[in-house]
C-alpha cells in the first residue's frame, strides 16, 4: 500500500511513493497535503461475513493490514491484541472490565426507524479519541524501537484529543508530547486531565486565542521542514493518517454489530469539527462498507454544515469563532476536509492545492457551481453519502434532558449535538448510529445546567480538578513556540 499527498502532482507521487511507516511518525507531507492511499483497498462480501464473528482487537488487525502492508502481520497482530482489551477499554460507566469495547445501545425506535448510540469513550480519558490513540501510542513505541529512534510530539487539541494523546504516550521511550491547548476555553474537566499530568515528557502549552490558533501554529512548524528535522517533530492530530486509518475499525464494528446480512445498511451521525472522525466514515464507505448517509453534526461554529448545504467552504476568523458548550467543536478550520475534497474533485492534487491556498489567502472556496464559483462539484457530495445539520446550546440541553427523561443515561454535549441532528435524518429500514464521543462528566458545566444535577463520575475521577496542574501560557507566535520546543528537547 502506498500512499500520495493530496496536493502532490502525480508523477512526483509515482516518484517517491510512501508506506505506512515511512508517514505514521509526521503530519502534513512536505508539499504541505494531507496522505491518502494511492487507492482505497476494497472489503469483500465474505470478508464482512467473517468479520463479524471477531474479536475488536482481530477486526482492527483485519482492517489495518490492508493499509500497514509494511509491518509485518505478525507485528501489527500483537500491536492491535495488546492496545484494544478488556484492560485499558473499560465499561467505564460502571467501573467493571468488558470484553465489547464499543456496544451499542437502542435509544429509539418508531417503526421501522431505529436510533442507535455507539459508545466509544471507554478508554482512559474518556473521549472517542482514545479508540485511535492508545494504538497510535503502541505503533510510535514500536517503529521508534527498531531504529533507537526519539520523536517530539507537537499537536493541539480544542479538548479530547490532548488527553488522549498524553495518555497513550506518557511513559512510552524516546517520545515527548508538546500540546497546545486554547488558554481558557476548555470545560474545567478537559483542562485538569492534561494539566494534571506530571511526567516528565508531557509539556502542556495554553495558547492565547482559539483552537485555530493552535492548528496553525501546528501547520507552521510542520511546514518548516528543517526545524521538524532537526527537532524530530511529529504529530498525533487527525491530520496524522493512522489516527484517521484507527478510527476506521469502529465504522466496521457498529455495522456488523447493527446488521444481519451485508445486503442491509446503516447511516452514521457524527460530531464534527475537525472533520477527522467523519474522515474515517468517509474512508469505511469508499472501501465498500455498506453505509447510507454520513451526516455531519456543528455546533454553532457551522463551516461544514454550510458546505453540505450550500458547496461553499468559508472558515471563519477567531473573532468569529463561538466558545460554545460543546467546546470541541469550536473549530471554524477543519483540517481533514481537504482529505474529502481530493477524492471530490477527483483526486486532482493540482486542483486541491489551488482551492486550498485560496483557503488561506481568502478564506474559503465555493463548489456550487453558480456564477463566479471556484466549480460545481458540490453536485457530486450527494454520490459521497454525506448529508449534515447544526445544532445550538438550546438545542443541546433540550436533547441532554430528553434523554435522561426517556432512556435514563446522560449524555455529553456533543453526542446530544449528534443526536439532535440524527433525528432529523432518520429513514425507515436504516438503523442510525450516533457516534458517541465522551461521557458528560467531561463538560459538568452544562450538565449542571441541563439536568440541576452533577454528572456521574466514573471511578477514579472524582477529584481531578482538585490536582496540581502543570502547564505555561504562550501567545500564539511561531518563533516563541519553536524556541521552547528547542529549550526542552535538547537537540
Amino acid at each position: 500500500m502506498h500512499y500520495v499527498s493530496t496536493r502532490a502532482a502525480k508523477a512526483t507521487a509515482s516518484q517517491a511513493p510512501q508506506q505506512f511507516s515511512d508517514i505514521l511518525l509526521g503530519g502534513l507531507a512536505p508539499d504541505g497535503g494531507l496522505y491518502l492511499p494511492a487507492e482505497y483497498p476494497q472489503v469483500s462480501g465474505a470478508e464482512l461475513d467473517a468479520w463479524r464473528k471477531l474479536s475488536y482487537a482481530d477486526l482492527a488487525f483485519e482492517i489495518l493490514k490492508k493499509f500497514a502492508t509494511d509491518i509485518p502481520e505478525a507485528d501489527l497482530k500483537k500491536l492491535t491484541k495488546k492496545t484494544y482489551t478488556a484492560d485499558v477499554y473499560r465499561n467505564v460507566r460502571k467501573g467493571e472490565k468488558s470484553a465489547d469495547i464499543t456496544p451499542l445501545r437502542i435509544l429509539e425506535q418508531h417503526g421501522d426507524k431505529t436510533l442507535i448510540l455507539q459508545a466509544l469513550s471507554n478508554g482512559p480519558t474518556l473521549a472517542f479519541k482514545d479508540m485511535a490513540m492508545q494504538l497510535l501510542g503502541n505503533l510510535f513505541e514500536y517503529t521508534l524501537a527498531k531504529d533507537g529512534a526519539e520523536l517530539n510530539i507537537f499537536g493541539a487539541t480544542s479538548g479530547d484529543t490532548g488527553s488522549a494523546a498524553e495518555y497513550a504516550m506518557r511513559g512510552k521511550k524516546g517520545i515527548r508530547v508538546f500540546m497546545l491547548s486554547p488558554h481558557k476555553k476548555m470545560s474545567a474537566f478537559q483542562s485538569a486531565q492534561m494539566f494534571s499530568l506530571q511526567d516528565p515528557n508531557i509539556f502542556n502549552i495554553a495558547v492565547e486565542g482559539v483552537f485555530d490558533d493552535c492548528q496553525d501554529l501546528v501547520k507552521a512548524v510542520s511546514n518548516d521542514l528543517p526545524f521538524k528535522a532537526k527537532q524530530k517533530i511529529g504529530t498525533v492530530n487527525s491530520i496524522n493518517w493512522a489516527r484517521v486509518v484507527a478510527q476506521v475499525v469502529y465504522y466496521f464494528r457498529g455495522y456488523l454489530a447493527a446488521t444481519t446480512e451485508n445486503t442491509q445498511k446503516v447511516s452514521f451521525t457524527v460530531p464534527s469539527g475537525n472533520f477527522g472522525n467523519i474522515c474515517a466514515g468517509h474512508i469505511a464507505r469508499m472501501m465498500g462498507l455498506p453505509i447510507d448517509r454520513l451526516v455531519a453534526a456543528t455546533n454553532e461554529n457551522d463551516v461544514l454544515d454550510e458546505f453540505f448545504r450550500t458547496g461553499v467552504y468559508r472558515v471563519r476568523k477567531s473573532t468569529e469563532t463561538y466558545h460554545t458548550s460543546s467546546p470541541s467543536m469550536d473549530i471554524s478550520k477543519a483540517s481533514n476536509f481537504e482529505r474529502f475534497i481530493y477524492d471530490l474533485v477527483g483526486r486532482d492534487a493540482e486542483r486541491v492545492r489551488a482551492l486550498f491556498h485560496k483557503v488561506e489567502t481568502q478564506g474559503g472556496f465555493d463548489l456550487s457551481g453558480k456564477p463566479g464559483s471556484d466549480g460545481d462539484e458540490f453536485k457530486l457530495v450527494s454520490n459521497y453519502g454525506f448529508s449534515s445539520g447544526k445544532s445550538t446550546h438550546k438545542d443541546r440541553l433540550d436533547t441532554i434532558r430528553d434523554v435522561a427523561d426517556d432512556f435514563d443515561i446522560t449524555i455529553d454535549t456533543h453526542t446530544a449535538d449528534g443526536i439532535k441532528v440524527a433525528r432529523q435524518y432518520m429513514a425507515p429500514g436504516v438503523p442510525m448510529i450516533v457516534l458517541e464521543t465522551a461521557l458528560a462528566a467531561k463538560f459538568n458545566e452544562t450538565i449542571l445546567d441541563a439536568l440541576g444535577v452533577d454528572a456521574e463520575r466514573p471511578p477514579g475521577f472524582e477529584d481531578i480538578e482538585s490536582l496540581p496542574q502543570k502547564f505555561v501560557v504562550m501567545p500564539a507566535d511561531v518563533a516563541q513556540m519553536q524556541a521552547y520546543i528547542a529549550a526542552n528537547t535538547g537537540l
